[in-house]
């Protein structure tokens, strides 16, 4: 069972989930401090959504397909004097620019990304994710905390296992060794199958990658006929999307199966996002 969405539903998801972010953040300490962030603050977590994300991936669709590059493309500087006033001014600007941009531009179109998908459809999903997460951020900072859409998170666990954790730049290889983890996300009825196992190759620098333990996410077509997984993980759609991204612990979320396979797939998953080189 596919959990992508239409292009336009993860439009109409990137539309209102800025709305609430800006609307909590609007009504929050500037000062307070970001719960899954502490390094940052409420107007670090604005700055950050207005500036260093949406204004980038805007950046990206208006000068699609070209990849930008540190001399081509410019990173708003935050103005030391700003208000946190000023700084929701600039959200409201760099939004409604993201969004303008998005609504011209079709999903097929051949765009730049760190992924392997070269088309706005990755823009599409991936910033309606991103905005969710960070809505999710927001929302914990000020202690108001609002549910998490089920179809958009059940579709957050596929993205975040496939792309981030189990993407592979195109120079590496995956291989497989039939240690199963699935995850079901219970009130969607949508399951998510990963085969641990190991990456190789070559780095466009040279550097030669060997036998890193790795995951990759398995289409239905892949999964071998009569296999059970070695774990299964459970929890709503939305419990499970904030619990990977390290967002909530696990409390409501039930693991059956070899513990070690959990947490060698754990270990997997509290690595550093990978680069997509």
């Amino acid at each position: 069972m596919t959990t992508r969405l239409t292009p336009a539903a993860y439009l109409d998801h990137i539309r209102s989930e800025s709305a609430r972010f800006r609307a909590v953040l609007a009504d929050t300490d500037p000062t307070a401090p970001v719960p899954t962030a502490p390094e940052w603050t409420a107007a670090d977590l604005l700055w950050h959504v207005a500036a260093e994300v949406q204004h980038f991936w805007t950046y990206v669709l208006e000068t699609r397909p070209t990849a930008p590059t540190e001399e081509t493309y410019d990173e708003p500087e935050r103005p030391k004097d700003a208000s946190y006033q000023d700084l929701l001014a600039h959200f409201d600007e760099l939004n409604a620019r993201f969004i303008k941009t998005l609504e011209q531009t079709g999903p097929e179109e051949p765009t730049w990304s760190w992924s392997q998908d070269q088309s706005a459809a990755f823009t599409y999903r991936r910033q309606a994710h991103e905005i969710l997460i960070h809505r999710l951020d927001a929302e914990l900072t000020a202690d108001a905390l609002t549910p998490l859409d089920p179809a958009l998170a059940a579709d957050g666990i596929d993205e975040i296992l496939d792309v981030f954790y189990g993407g592979k730049p195109a120079w590496a290889t995956f291989a497989g060794d039939g240690r199963y983890v699935r995850v079901d996300a219970v009130d969607t009825d949508t399951r998510t199958w990963v085969e641990l196992g190991l990456v190789s190759g070559t780095r466009p620098d040279g550097d030669r990658l060997e036998d890193e333990p790795d995951l990759s996410v398995l289409s239905a077509e892949n999964i071998p006929a009569d296999t059970e997984p070695d774990v299964v993980i459970e929890g709503t759609a939305a419990d499970l999307d904030a619990w990977l991204w390290r967002r909530r612990d696990d409390e409501g979320i039930r693991v059956a199966g070899d513990r070690d396979i959990y947490d060698s797939f754990r270990a997997l998953t509290n690595q550093a996002i990978k680069d997509d080189d």
